[in-house]
């Protein structure tokens, strides 16, 4: 993908642009600007990348509406952890406790996964999904 970033960067020139794996995201404030980048990136990647855009992902978003990426809605100011991943560490969690019920992982093991969990929601501004989370793990604990 290092292709990708020097032509994103050097030849389309784009000044704003991240890229992790295989999710990047383009920022601009010129809606007519991102819709003739799409078909550049698309050409770019099928001709010398051998990949394509998912079509379904690919989405012009004004600021207002924030940036999805990477399990976050980016906004401007602050970060919001995106609702499906959300209930996806929630139940994951409540798997991990299960498994540990069953004797299939450690009590070690368990509290890495709350912390991991905690530390993503570190990233975004989810004090409240924390301090659930924490609730709910002791809460999932102490059921027979």
């Amino acid at each position: 993908m290092n292709e990708f970033d020097q032509f994103v960067k050097h030849v389309l020139k784009i000044r704003y642009y991240a890229r992790y794996t295989d999710d990047f995201v383009i920022v601009s404030d010129d809606k007519g600007e991102l819709e003739l980048l799409v078909p550049k990136v698309e050409r770019f990647l099928s001709e010398r990348l051998h990949l394509s855009l998912h079509p379904d992902k690919v989405c012009i978003r004004t600021h207002t509406q924030g940036i999805d990426f990477l399990g976050q809605v980016v906004f401007s100011h602050h970060r919001l952890l995106r609702t499906k991943t959300k209930r996806r560490v929630f139940s994951k969690l409540k798997q991990r406790i299960k498994q540990y019920k069953a004797g299939l992982i450690s009590d070690e093991t368990l509290r890495q996964s709350l912390q991991s969990y905690l530390g993503v929601l570190s990233h975004v501004d989810a004090h409240e999904t924390s301090e659930k989370l924490k609730n709910q793990f002791w809460f999932w604990l102490s059921e027979t």
